[in-house]
C-alpha cells in the first residue's frame, strides 16, 4: 500500500525519539553544567562549563532543526485533512521555528529569554499531543486523495 499513514507513523516515532533523546542529553548536560558552575572545586569534569553549554545549545539547534524538517513533511502530507489538523501542525511548525531561532542566536543560556527554557518543554508536549490526535484521526479516516491520487477536475472519464 502506498498510503502515507506508515510514513506519518515513522515521522511520529522519529519525532518522539528525537524529542526524548534530545531531552535526556540536554538534561544530562544541564546537570553537569549546573554542578560545575555551583562547585568551584572538588568536582572534576572532562568538559568546561562553557563547553558543555555551547554543546547543549548546538544540540538544541540540531534537534529543533530536525523537528522542523519533520513538521514540514507532515504539513505537506496532510493537505486535504480538516483544517483543525492543518492549523495544529502549522502551529507546531511555527513553535519549532521560534525555538530553533532562539537557540540559533544564543551563545549561552544567559542569552536565552527565560521563557524559552521554561516553556519549551510544555510547548513540545503540546506538539506531541497534536501528533497523537492526528494519528488517531488517520487510523480511522484515510484521506480520499491518498487512495485515488491527486484530484484533477475536468479530466474524469465517465
Amino acid at each position: 500500500s502506498d498510503l502515507p499513514l506508515p510514513q506519518i507513523e515513522v515521522f511520529k516515532q522519529g519525532f518522539n525519539q528525537k524529542l526524548q533523546e534530545g531531552q535526556e542529553k540536554l538534561h544530562q548536560m544541564w546537570l553537569d553544567w549546573s554542578r560545575n558552575s555551583s562547585k568551584e572545586s572538588g568536582y572534576e569534569s572532562s568538559a568546561e562549563p562553557e563547553e558543555m553549554e555551547s554543546l547543549a545549545l548546538l544540540m538544541a539547534c540540531s534537534i529543533t532543526q530536525q523537528l522542523q524538517i519533520t513538521c514540514c513533511k507532515i504539513v505537506s502530507a496532510i493537505q486535504g485533512l480538516p483544517s483543525s489538523f492543518q492549523d495544529k501542525v502549522k502551529q507546531s511548525l511555527s513553535t519549532i521555528e521560534e525555538l530553533h531561532a532562539s537557540f540559533s542566536v544564543a551563545n549561552s543560556f544567559q542569552d536565552l529569554p527565560s521563557s524559552v527554557l521554561t516553556q519549551s518543554k510544555r510547548k513540545l508536549a503540546v506538539i506531541q499531543e497534536y501528533m497523537e490526535e492526528l494519528l488517531e484521526y488517520l487510523k480511522n479516516n484515510t484521506p480520499l486523495s491518498w487512495l485515488v491520487g491527486p484530484f484533477s477536475p475536468g479530466k474524469e472519464e465517465v
